[in-house]
């Protein structure tokens, strides 16, 4: 139970980064489809024990990132119709958004490198 609740503060700590996008359905079009920068989407959720890992690693890509792309975090539970339009069927998976549209889908934990390939590319 100690883990559990050091855990929550983790990623309570994580969720106020000042460089990392929470989305929702009300800001979903701003944020996302109207962005000039691409946008990095991580579809998470409080349960998921991976995303919790992952999140350190979205926040240096936030801050490495800043003004040139943007990371956001979409929780599934919160936002299960934005969830079901993207098929989104495991968790953690990260959509890359590109003028609006999806460019690539990453399913599962992966390394740094693999998310900033993915941005890399969409910022040419």
């Amino acid at each position: 139970n100690n883990f559990r609740i050091s855990d929550r503060r983790v990623n309570t700590t994580y969720m106020a980064s000042q460089n990392i996008v929470t989305i929702t359905d009300a800001n979903w079009d701003e944020e996302v489809l109207k962005s000039t920068v691409p946008v990095l989407v991580d579809f998470w959720a409080e349960w998921c024990g991976p995303c919790k890992m992952l999140a350190p690693v979205l926040e240096e890509l936030a801050t490495e990132y800043a003004g040139k792309a943007k990371v956001a975090k979409l929780n599934i539970e919160e936002s299960q119709a934005l969830a079901n339009q993207f098929r989104i069927t495991s968790i953690p998976t990260v959509l890359l958004f590109k003028n609006g549209q999806p460019t690539e889908q990453i399913v599962g934990l992966r390394s740094k490198s693999q998310y900033k390939a993915a941005i890399d590319k969409a910022a040419v």
